[in-house]
């Protein structure tokens, strides 16, 4: 799963989860499958119906319009989804990460003709490994991209951090925290160290010492990651 940033027009880095091919893959199958049994029942109730030949193609051409019209309809009205999206867990947004329009959707199904259709899918696949943002043709002309919503969850998510077996905690004040608090106080460490964010991580430090009525003699960087480190080893040998 690719993740992508984007900037919002109020400079506010948005990081997206591009949905994987396989994914996008398994949805489009599943939409095939909804549009060819609706073909089919709307065949087999005509049949039933015993019309007229004329009559019944022009019936047909009616009841069948929603499955050709299935993509836009369903993208619109359920807010980017269709059935396979909704079961492979993707979602069509505009590229800044807002909920897309029925204008976007329109184009981007318009250009399925191009994209999936004339070339069995092979130009849409393509553009989007080239692309790495989640974009086919028609996104690109839409200006959206179909993300991932499957949450990743990984170790790093977690409040939980190494110490040594020997380890010797500073602050028995950090049980003043709950989970979810230091939950917050890792997230936001974790984040303001890889985004290199010093005013968070010293806005962190103070909102911390205020709460522990403490006055430490580390860095806030390092007074942080102790803090961390010692409420894994009270919590976990309580």
């Amino acid at each position: 799963m690719k993740e992508f940033q984007i900037e919002t027009a109020q400079n506010v880095a948005i990081h997206q989860n591009a949905a994987p091919l396989l994914d996008r893959m398994v949805g489009y199958i599943i939409d095939s499958c909804v549009i060819f049994f609706y073909g089919f029942a709307a065949i087999m109730l005509l049949m039933a119906l015993d019309l007229d030949f004329r009559d019944a193609w022009a019936i047909y051409l009616l009841i069948s319009l929603p499955a050709f019209l299935y993509y836009v309809l369903l993208e619109t009205f359920w807010d980017g989804l269709t059935v396979g999206k909704f079961v492979a867990k993707t979602r069509v947004v505009k590229l800044d990460g807002s909920k897309a329009g029925f204008a976007n959707y329109f184009v981007r199904w318009i250009l399925r003709i191009v994209d999936v259709v004339l070339t069995s899918g092979a130009l849409a696949v393509v553009t989007i490994l080239i692309k790495g943002n989640g974009q086919r043709l028609g996104d690109i002309a839409a200006g959206t991209t179909v993300v991932s919503e499957k949450r990743k969850i990984s170790i790093d998510d977690t409040i939980l951090k190494d110490i040594a077996p020997n380890y010797i905690a500073k602050y028995p004040q950090v049980t003043l925290f709950s989970d979810s608090e230091m939950q917050t106080i890792k997230n936001l460490y974790d984040q303001a160290i890889k985004e290199r964010q010093h005013n968070v991580i010293n806005k962190l430090y103070d909102r911390i010492v205020t709460v522990m009525q403490i006055e430490p003699n580390e860095k806030p960087i390092d007074f942080i990651n102790t803090v961390i480190k010692d409420y894994n080893y009270y919590t976990q040998n309580m």
